[in-house]
């Protein structure tokens, strides 16, 4: 991208006291890019969301966002002259302003009739433009999520912020309400850098997810080649179970009870991860399991699986099956697997 449009955040650093809470963080986002940051409590990402908003001022590092710099080398501009959209988990709508009122008062610059204009146009956008007399007590919480971003995406930000927008509200209408976000930042084609702990949300919304651990991005890419190619053990399990098996390698061969896996490099020792969607059943020649348990997950079956080896201890692993019919407990079962599903990593 050009290095002069949308967010560039060089090299940034931060710490609370004795404590690094950011490590070294490069990123960009493109106009009309949405950048996740993706990671457990405490990894650093939410910080380095507020760094880019201008709420915290990096120890080190450079952010420039649309040409400009706004923090670095002496420089820190607030988040008032930043000119960017932030959307919070608690959406923060003040209570004394009716929906247009609270979609108005960012956008003063405007004359009466334009703010209004403007205010109703967004509103429209996020499906409340019906709602635009009534109070933020009377609107659910999806209806409040709504308002919110109508609210700050009315003054056109050149960035959009959002951390953890949607861990307010019930599964069926957190999925509804982030497909409309969704569409709504593409129309308006906003840089936008978001923050979950969710790496299914992640996939959803990102086009691209920067992995951050300990304050350092891990991976950063589009969702697929994480999920197909992660570049450590903690990016393959944080995108979903994951069986482990701690391996030795012997002639290039690490040794599990689902079989021998071919291992690149010189190394002794490995972690064998298989993904349950990864083990399949067959009635070809394959490892064995016994089934010790299977529950049907809607769209998916559960099972729950014992595996014997002859000279390696017998492992507890989880399997995913597109298929409704359930295996009996107890039943013994062959297994297939499938190898774009198996990452192998040296141990640590």
């Amino acid at each position: 991208m050009n290095s002069t449009t949308g967010l560039v955040m060089s090299n940034i650093t931060h710490h609370f006291g004795q404590t690094r809470v950011v490590d070294d963080v490069s990123l960009s986002i493109a106009p009309g890019e949405l950048l996740c940051l993706l990671g457990p409590s405490g990894c650093g990402k939410t910080t380095t969301l507020r760094i880019a908003a201008g709420l915290e001022s990096p120890s080190a590092g450079t952010v420039v966002l649309n040409s400009q710099l706004v923090s670095g080398n002496g420089v820190h501009l607030p988040p008032e002259r930043r000119h960017v959209g932030f959307l919070f988990q608690d959406y923060a709508l003040f209570p004394h302003l009716d929906v247009l009122g609270n979609v108005e008062f960012g956008i003063q610059s405007l004359t009466g009739t334009e703010r209004k204009t403007r205010a109703l146009e967004m509103l429209d956008q996020v499906g409340m433009k019906d709602y635009a007399q009534a109070w933020p007590h009377q609107l659910s919480g999806g209806q409040q999520q709504r308002v919110a971003l109508a609210r700050a995406l009315a003054p056109n930000p050149g960035l959009m912020l959002l951390d953890e927008p949607f861990s307010g509200l019930d599964k069926r209408l957190r999925d509804q309400v982030r497909d409309e976000t969704l569409h709504v930042l593409k129309r308006n084609r906003v840089s936008t850098l978001m923050v979950t702990h969710d790496p299914e949300e992640a996939m959803f919304m990102a086009d691209r997810v920067a992995v951050m651990r300990q304050g350092r991005i891990v991976q950063m890419d589009q969702p697929e080649a994480l999920y197909n190619s992660p570049a450590d053990p903690f990016v393959a399990s944080f995108f979903g179970e994951v069986n482990i098996f701690d391996a030795l390698v012997s002639n290039g061969m690490a040794d599990t009870p689902l079989g021998r896996f071919s291992v690149d490099g010189p190394v002794a020792k490995a972690q064998v991860l298989v993904r349950p969607e990864g083990i399949g059943i067959t009635d070809d020649a394959g490892p064995e399991a016994v089934v010790l348990a299977a529950r049907l997950l809607g769209r998916v079956s559960l099972i729950h699986l014992r595996v014997e080896h002859p000279h390696l201890p017998a492992a507890h692993l989880h399997a995913r099956l597109a298929s409704r019919a359930l295996p009996a407990e107890g039943e013994r079962l062959r297994l297939s697997i499938d190898h774009s599903q198996v990452f192998i990593f040296p141990a640590t």
